[in-house]
């Protein structure tokens, strides 16, 4: 069966995370992707180190596949013409520039929606298009830090850090996605295209969740909890004779389970333990039995005795993640065909759906490697008008 996307062409004038992570997404559900890069240099995570395959980044590589590659200088009167024609026969942009830069370069959203009414274009930016801080620089870190997530992720008592995915650029993605899959959606109702503004900083905001309401209703400021939970107990990480693993017991039903396996199902009725307003009131001391105990065994024990009753799994490393019997029957590690009998494991697509036969995925685009046949099937392009194009340096 056919991908629910494969008749939509996104002209992609994005760069490095947020914005490729969101047409990588429209992507593997079918949508034609068209990267539109600048002759000869191309988009900058085509060099990120340290590593590389086959000569592209894997930066690069993990956002990229499914894609097509299209060279072409929006600087030039004759590449915008190029642009225009594309945007005639497309139904999205995605890009990521700061506020203002496709209004200098002429392909901003007012200017396509009057070659092609039907046009969305999503704008994915740090602060958004509107505000004080909308002409800023922003990358994840700073997003991260300023829309308070950063405040408490980490251990109690030190310096909060960084979540450890780039969910500053990676939400951004995700929301730009929706939005787009939305606008689509509305389309097939009004058949007018519209203009989508993401604010990385916005979406970060969002992320935020329960701790912003008890901020709103509790004036609580959060403050880093490490691997536990700032409401409901126990939830951490512990160690065992081996290895480290992580329990959630949110409901007493499962802390009762947890207690019997320990042996003292006692615990589970007693008034310091027999609710969730009381594990909140005397986690220190719940905490500290649960660390003894958690030691007397090692991880594969605790993971034989507790799996099926309580919530727990190990801290994988990414070796044993992507190893993890459970994320490979899911096709989570997928291979694409690099040519030359050399092939690549690449994350799979999490979107599972019952009218899509498994994926196939297609590697990362050259720079520029699709730029010829783009302009000869969609714009019926000649190889003389080709090389006239690539002689003035347009492609």
């Amino acid at each position: 069966m056919g991908l629910p996307l494969s008749d939509m062409r996104i002209l992609d004038l994005s760069l490095i995370m947020a914005g490729p992570y969101c047409t990588l997404i429209l992507g593997d559900l079918g949508a034609e992707v068209i990267k539109i890069e600048r002759p000869g240099v191309g988009e900058g995570a085509r060099g990120v180190p340290p590593y590389f395959f086959e000569g592209e980044s894997a930066y690069f590589i993990a956002m990229n596949r499914n894609k097509r590659s299209m060279t072409l200088d929006l600087k030039t009167p004759r590449g915008r013409e190029i642009f225009y024609e594309l945007a005639k026969n497309s139904d999205v942009v995605v890009e990521n520039f700061r506020p203002g830069v496709v209004r200098r370069l002429g392909v901003d959203y007012d200017t396509l929606k009057k070659i092609n009414p039907r046009i969305i274009c999503c704008s994915i930016s740090g602060y958004g298009q509107t505000g004080p801080l909308n002409d800023r620089p922003a990358f994840d870190l700073i997003i991260q830090a300023r829309g308070g997530i950063m405040s408490y992720t980490g251990e109690p008592g030190q310096m909060p850090v960084r979540m450890g995915a780039p969910m500053g650029d990676l939400a951004g993605g995700l929301f730009a996605a929706n939005g787009i899959l939305t606008a689509l959606y509305q389309r097939e109702q009004t058949g007018r295209g519209q203009y989508i503004d993401i604010s990385l900083l916005d979406c970060q905001v969002s992320l935020l969740t329960y701790r912003g309401q008890y901020y709103f209703v509790g004036n609580e400021i959060a403050q880093p909890v490490g691997s536990s939970h700032t409401s409901i107990h126990p939830i951490r990480a512990f160690k065992t004779k081996t290895f480290d693993i992580v329990i959630d017991c949110n409901t007493q039903k499962i802390f009762a389970e947890l207690c019997d396996v320990f042996g003292t199902p006692e615990l589970a009725a007693s008034p310091k333990f027999n609710s969730r307003e009381n594990r909140l009131k005397n986690k220190e001391e719940l905490y500290d039995i649960l660390e003894k105990t958690f030691l007397t065994k090692t991880g594969e024990e605790w993971l034989e005795l507790l799996d099926k009753r309580v919530a727990i799994g190990p801290i994988n490393t990414l070796d044993k993640a992507l190893s993890d019997p459970q994320v490979v029957s899911r096709n989570m590690v997928a291979e694409v065909d690099y040519g030359n009998g050399k092939k690549m494991k690449i994350l799979g697509n999490p979107i599972k759906m019952s009218e899509i036969d498994e994926e196939v995925f297609k590697a990362p685009p050259r720079l520029g490697e699709d730029t010829e046949q783009i302009l000869t099937d969609i714009l019926k392009y000649s190889p003389e008008d080709i090389e006239g194009l690539r002689h003035q340096k347009v492609i």
